[in-house]
């Protein structure tokens, strides 16, 4: 929802125009030209576009991205970012021949330098405190430079005009109005002709009821996802490795997914990785080999820990029974199917699970406070590149994104060396033997691939699955 939002009035520097995401270009609207003055060290200069200004005023010039490498480098702990990677190789960010000139020198090598300043930041947001909170019901259009910009907001809707003051193409709409609303809410207000796109598609039911609209078009294709299943590792019985493997190996994901894909005409076998899409060069199985599905091994694995079958049928060691929680959110009949079909899988082998159902609202609290013990979550790649910089995110053991609680030292510094070699082939084989030592700490489980479904009225112009490519804002519209 945010990123939609962010998409709509914040500028858009790098972007892909394939759905494979090949090579990547920038937004002439803000850059008109980079180029590589050298390779060792790496310097960069960018070329910005003389029109380019934030809806202050302020030229968008060499401020903004000497702004965005202070506040995402790590430098100083107080900013709340998901990610240094990359930031973290750069040296300075100076003024070229004027202002709208950028050069940026590296002290080390970064593998993704075309991906960085995305988003950029406004010189004048770089407070801290402004930056990790002042956001918060206040989406300061002062401090936005695109297409559009907003006429009013609230927690759960935002109007967007054209911004006036935009100097790239006009955009096609007037207005637009992205409400956020939980899933069966969505469809039943699409259904009334409430809303004219419906892109929370993920169950058979919604499939159905999007193709019962007369006229409307359902849209789906391969996404760049992977949902997985997140174990706390520092909670309760999970503080346990053998507990967590013993679920990885109690858990049968291809019943899982056919619950979970039922009825949409997509069958998703079981990814081998998190950070890797199946169809990309470099893609492998990282899986743990005694980490498939066998319930008689699940029981041997807690057994072998101390773990006894108690005459309830579950195990227990020191008086303290294999309990813990699967968490999901939401309205949608089939994620409750997911989590009873996974309560019911534990119990096969002797753990007792319970269900624990909240608002969709209350995701972001809930993974952020780590108040959860089984989390079934999803992870989007961005481009091709992504998982040079996700991969420490995801795996490393102080990142923020971690959200298992596992990692060590020796799976860091694998991580680290990710990011800083150009040769792809290099990334890969790195990141895939990090991500394998990361699942043998059974923290972490990929599930599925699921498609991307999207449902819109007809005559709706230029939405819908694009893998990689991007969809300019300005370009959304209705058919003559």
């Amino acid at each position: 929802y945010m990123s939609t939002l962010w998409g709509f009035y914040q500028p858009s520097l790098p972007y892909y125009d394939t759905v494979k995401g090949e090579k990547v270009k920038y937004n002439p609207d803000y850059i008109t030209s980079v180029k590589k003055v050298s390779d060792k060290p790496l310097v960069v200069q960018y070329d910005l576009n003389p029109k380019a200004k934030w809806n202050d005023g302020t030229d968008i010039d060499y401020t903004a991205f000497k702004a965005t490498w202070e506040v995402m480098n790590g430098k100083n702990e107080a900013y709340s970012v998901p990610s240094h990677e990359g930031y973290d190789c750069i040296e300075s960010v100076e003024q070229g021949a004027n202002p709208k000139q950028v050069i940026v020198k590296y002290n080390k090598p970064c593998a993704t330098w075309e991906l960085l300043f995305a988003p950029l930041v406004h010189p004048k947001a770089t407070d801290p405190t402004v930056f990790n909170q002042g956001w918060v019901n206040n989406p300061h259009n002062e401090w936005g430079a695109g297409p559009f910009e907003i006429q009013s907001a609230t927690e759960d809707q935002v109007v967007f005009v054209r911004n006036p003051k935009w100097w790239g193409k006009k955009a096609k709409l007037d207005k637009v109005v992205v409400k956020r609303m939980e899933d069966t809410a969505a469809m039943n207000a699409f259904q009334n002709g409430e809303i004219d796109s419906v892109d929370s598609i993920s169950t058979k039911d919604k499939v159905k009821a999007a193709r019962s609209v007369k006229g409307a078009q359902l849209r789906y294709g391969y996404s760049t996802k992977i949902r997985v299943i997140n174990l706390n590792a520092k909670a309760g019985a999970f503080k346990d490795k053998a507990v967590r493997k013993a679920v990885v190996q109690a858990f049968d994901v291809a019943t899982y997914n056919k619950i979970q894909f039922q009825g949409m005409s997509w069958k998703s076998e079981q990814p081998g990785s998190e950070l890797l899409s199946m169809f990309q060069a470099g893609y492998k199985n990282n899986l743990p080999a005694d980490g498939k599905f066998n319930v008689e091994n699940a029981k041997k694995t807690l057994e072998a820990a101390g773990y006894k079958m108690g005459k309830d049928g579950y195990y227990a060691k020191n008086g303290k029974t294999v309990q813990f929680t699967f968490t999901f959110f939401g309205d949608d009949s089939t994620q409750a199917a997911l989590a009873n079909a996974f309560q019911a899988m534990m119990k096969k082998a002797g753990m007792k699970c319970k269900t624990v159902n909240k608002p969709a609202s209350k995701f972001s609290k809930t993974v952020s406070s780590f108040d959860f013990q089984v989390l079934p979550m999803a992870w989007v790649s961005q481009s091709p590149l992504s998982f040079v910089g996700s991969a420490s995110q995801v795996y490393g053991s102080k990142s923020d994104s971690n959200f298992t609680g596992t990692g060590n030292k020796k799976i860091d510094a694998l991580l680290a060396k990710v990011g800083k070699t150009y040769d792809y082939k290099e990334q890969t084989a790195l990141a895939n033997k990090a991500e394998s030592m990361a699942f043998a700490e059974y923290g972490t489980l990929p599930v599925s691939a699921p498609p991307t479904y999207q449902a819109y009225k007809k005559g709706f112009a230029n939405g819908g699955p694009a893998g990689y490519a991007n969809v300019f804002v300005e370009n959304i519209g209705w058919q003559k």
